[in-house]
Order: structure tokens, then C-alpha cells, then sequence
């Protein structure tokens, strides 16, 4: 009975031997797909942080061209402010022209240019002028022209005729 005990007890040490094996082996194959997983995962990193840096290089320059652009419109703002600043002058230096033009002249002679002109361009030069001196162009006038002048003039916004 003793041998057969150590008979079965050595087969079962053989089994366990040709097992262990087996496992060692697949713990090898197991290791060596745990290495090519850190090595994929590795690479797989790399390639993460190449991208990342790239990316981070594309929102630079695009954050740059943003500046750019945003300087060159507020340069362009300005400019365009400046322009119509330097217009508006021109409009009031022409305007202080023919207002002195017309105020220089007889009134009789005032009120026939004026009355040529539409009735929107007359008032916008009376309005202009000095009260005494709309008064005695609009005395000269046409009344039908003068009253529609005079119904433009009051339509206009209030300027601070000069004296």
C-alpha cells in the first residue's frame, strides 16, 4: 500500500511539475504581453505628448494672429476716427465759408441764390447765419419759398446761431 501511495504521490508531484511548467511558460507569455503593452502604451504617450505640443504650438500662433488682428483693427478704428474728424473740420471750415459769403452779401442778392437752391440746402446755410441776417434774406424772398425754408429751419436741431 506504501508503494502505491508513493506511486500515486510521485504522479501527482509529476503532474504538478508538468502543471507548473505550463504556468510558467504562460506567466513567460503573459510578461511578454505586459511588455508590449508598456511599450505600446509608452509610444501611445510619446505620440499624445508630440500632438499635444503641436497644438499648443497651432493656439500660439493663433492666439498671436488674434493680437495681430485685433491691434490692426483698433489701429484701423482709430484711423477711421481720425478721418472723420479731419472731414467733419472740412465740412465746418466750408460751411464758416459760405455762411461769411452769404453774410456778406446784400440780402436781396442772398435770397435769390437761395431761392434757386432746394429748400433742405437753403435752410442748412441759414441756419448758419445770425438771426438778423436770416431775417432780412427771408424779408427779400419769395414768401412761399421763404415759408418753407422757415418751416425747415425749425425742423432742424437747435444750433447756437452765430452772432
Amino acid at each position: 500500500m506504501w508503494g502505491v501511495q508513493n506511486t500515486k504521490s510521485y504522479e501527482c508531484t509529476k503532474i504538478f511539475e508538468s502543471r507548473k511548467n505550463e504556468l510558467l511558460v504562460e506567466l513567460g507569455h503573459i510578461d511578454e504581453e505586459r511588455q508590449s503593452l508598456d511599450a505600446l502604451k509608452r509610444a501611445t504617450e510619446e505620440l499624445l505628448k508630440k500632438k499635444e505640443s503641436a497644438v499648443k504650438g497651432k493656439d500660439t500662433r493663433v492666439d498671436q494672429k488674434l493680437q495681430e488682428i485685433t491691434a490692426k483693427e483698433a489701429a484701423v478704428k482709430k484711423i477711421l476716427e481720425d478721418n472723420k474728424k479731419v472731414l467733419e473740420e472740412i465740412k465746418q471750415l466750408k460751411s464758416d465759408k459760405v455762411s461769411q459769403t452769404f453774410a456778406k452779401m446784400k440780402p436781396s442778392a442772398s435770397a435769390g441764390i437761395l431761392a434757386q437752391m432746394s429748400t433742405e440746402e437753403a435752410s442748412s446755410i441759414m441756419s448758419t447765419l445770425n438771426s438778423k441776417v436770416v431775417g432780412q434774406i427771408l424779408a427779400k424772398m419769395d414768401p412761399k419759398k421763404g415759408s418753407e425754408i422757415t418751416a425747415s429751419l425749425r425742423k432742424m436741431p437747435s444750433i447756437e446761431p452765430k452772432k
